[in-house]
């Protein structure tokens, strides 16, 4: 075990130490870890009661991550490799999760999941999101295709957005700047900027918020060649909502929203180049619901339609559309006898556009067409929670896809879960046995542009297993461990021969191991996580950049009233690359070292409404790539102050 290994190891143990060590007496302060809303059932359930071990990344945690990206924030999480994460502002994200890819991790946002028909996978961009406009983030791993359906064969995560405040008017302003440099460039210049500006508040019946964003980031170059000119990021975020409470059981809202970045990016690894892209998100959409019967039941409709474009600038020029409507509608009831039933039917009609300019001609011409590029999914499905007073609980459903390409497929899930509680204290057992499919994007069919299309693409089918369990001491510390299983057949990849998409003809088996802790001490100022997962990617047919080993560890301390620190690391074991021969242009397997990164977080809340913060990245200005060939972020600091009204 190297030593950046043996330092995120120690520090994970030291929590556990901490927890086995510390002492609770009767005059302390005992606060709940708290409890989440559980998005392996869509009912507000008990930590406890759930089958599955659910990361909830909290409105506090946001906070003290203003200026970071969302894929930064979410590659803490235990089993999410967030692939670009520390690289340029613009470079495109690789989400890895239990050795799965971006296709088989479905986003949400608000209740409603969001994709974009005209990427490649058909999955959605991240660096569309801004963090200072999401309240949580809860991530579900494993299976999850009987509640959200095609594509959630590796993880969910769900994303809610900043609510209103109850007050009548209420503002908030943040603001930071830093630095964005490599490990050889460390001359601190100012290149990197973020803003935001909302206004929210409440008036009698009528909620409303309206939210801007922005950031401009420079000085890195994308690629890692010498004398490379740094490629510039800038990005817009404008979020409107209004909703109107009719009484204490229905309410409705509208929103909108417009995101919108422009990058620059190089021609390769270690090719600098002059290209740009740009990408663009215009949403807009409504959410309804309804409870009656003092809240045993309720009805909620969601909608959503959304029309993304990109267009890459470069020698190979070309233009995308995608368009996409989506709903999900469910009734949700809790019986007397601790069941709880969920029925609902979800959906969404995709369709893409592609534009570009044919060897040899100078003017743009449509080389994909939606008339063809178009498909619909509808899908009913029911999910069934049982919770007794006796431990025992079980999660099952079941949902029928139904694809006007692929026609109908079946897929179920069953999760049962045990726990046994002495004083205050728990420990849950947990299974789980579930199905997933994953139909082909509409770029994966249709695409002649670049020759990788295939009509005769089959869908993906797997099923993943889980067994773990979970201890909670005192309701003061957390542990947990799960091992997962994950078998697929028809593993759609794309071959670097014939440039061409195909199903693999021979089924992908993953396993792995997830462990996590968390404990608060010290009347609740220090909290200790971390979390260690291990995923045997000899097994993978495709494993370029994902790593056998990943451990994170974070310790926070609020040092008093108006003070908080947090010191955390991450460390990312040795990973394959690919690159191209530059004679036969065949795909050539290079290795990446392993690495870590230590960073330091502080904030200070000057006033009652204004807290200063600032950061220091990569701490040791560790030198490792994410990507062969392209450049990382090396020490970097950030300040910024955050005002509320």
């Amino acid at each position: 075990m190297n030593k950046k290994m043996f330092f995120g190891a120690a520090f994970a143990m030291f929590a556990t130490q901490i927890i086995s060590a510390q002492e609770v007496t009767s005059d302390e302060k005992v606060n709940e870890l708290e409890e989440v809303v559980l998005s392996d059932s869509k009912f507000k359930l008990k930590r406890e009661q759930s089958g599955k071990v659910i990361t909830k990344i909290s409105k506090e945690e946001l906070e003290r991550s203003q200026g970071q990206s969302v894929a930064t924030v979410l590659n803490r999480v235990a089993g999410v490799s967030i692939n670009n994460s520390t690289s340029a502002a613009g470079e495109p994200l690789g989400v890895y999760v239990r050795g799965g890819r971006n296709r088989q991790v479905v986003i949400r946002i608000d209740g409603i999941t969001v994709s974009d028909p005209s990427s490649s996978a058909g999955d959605f961009d991240l660096r569309l999101l801004a963090v200072n406009q999401i309240e949580s983030i809860e991530v579900l791993k494993g299976a999850s295709s009987t509640l959200y359906g095609s594509g959630a064969a590796a993880a969910v995560i769900n994303i809610t957005t900043t609510s209103e405040s109850k007050k009548e008017i209420a503002a908030q302003f943040s603001t930071s700047l830093g630095t964005n440099q490599s490990q050889e460039d460390q001359g601190y210049d100012i290149n990197e900027f973020v803003n935001l500006a909302s206004v929210n508040g409440t008036v009698n019946k009528v909620s409303y918020m309206v939210s801007l964003g922005n950031q401009f980031t420079d000085g890195l170059s994308a690629a890692e060649a010498e004398g490379a000119e740094s490629d510039s990021y800038s990005k817009y975020n404008v979020y409107a909502k209004v909703g109107y409470k009719v009484n204490k059981n229905f309410k409705f809202h509208f929103f909108g929203n417009l995101d919108t970045y422009k990058s620059d990016f190089d021609g390769g690894a270690a090719f600098d180049a002059d290209n740009q892209f740009e990408s663009t998100q215009e949403r807009i959409g409504n959410f309804l619901e309804f409870n009656y019967n003092e809240n045993k039941g309720s009805f909620t409709a969601v909608t959503s339609f959304a029309n993304l474009e990109r267009e890459f600038i470069s020698g190979f020029p070309s233009q995308y559309e995608g368009k996409i409507f989506a709903f999900d509608v469910y009734h949700k009831y809790k019986l007397e006898n601790g069941l709880y039933t969920l029925v609902g039917v979800n959906g969404s009609n995709s369709d893409f556009n592609l534009f570009s300019i044919p060897f040899g001609a100078s003017d743009f011409e449509q080389t994909i067409n939606d008339n063809e590029a178009d498909f619909d999914i509808v899908d009913p499905y029911v999910n069934l929670v049982y919770t007794s007073d006796f431990g025992l609980n079980i999660n099952a459903g079941a949902r029928l896809n139904m694809h006007s390409a692929y026609g109908n497929h079946f897929v179920y899930s069953v999760n049962p879960s045990y726990t046994y509680t002495f004083g205050g204290n728990y420990i849950k057992g947990l299974a789980s046995y579930s199905t997933a499919y994953i139909t082909p994007s509409l770029f994966q069919l249709y695409d002649t542009a670049f020759f990788s299309g295939n009509p005769d693409l089959q869908p993906e089918e797997s099923r993943t297993i889980e067994v773990g369990a979970e201890l909670s001491h005192e309701k003061r510390a957390m542990l947990s461990v799960v091992y997962f299983n994950r078998k697929s057949e028809n593993f759609i990849t794309f071959d670097p021969v014939t440039f061409v998409n195909s199903n693999s003809s021979e089924d992908i088996d993953v396993d792995g191991i997830e462990a996590m802790v968390e404990t608060k001490f010290l009347d609740d100022k220090l909290i200790i996580t971390g979390n260690y997962t291990y995923t045997n990617i000899d097994k993978l047919e495709d494993n370029i950049r994902i790593p056998e080993h990943v451990i994170q560890a974070s310790l926070g301390y609020q040092v008093c009233d108006k003070t908080y620190t947090s010191l955390s690391y991450q460390y990312s074991g040795e990973r394959t690359d690919s690159n191209f021969d530059p004679i036969t242009f065949a795909p050539v397997a290079v290795p990446l070292d392993s690495y870590g990164i230590l960073d330091f977080y502080v904030n200070y809340q000057l006033l009652k409404n204004l807290t200063l913060f600032g950061a220091v990245n990569n701490i040791a200005n560790e030198d490792y790539q994410e990507v062969f060939g392209y450049n990382t972020r090396g020490r970097n600091a950030r300040v910024g102050l955050n005002l509320t009204f």
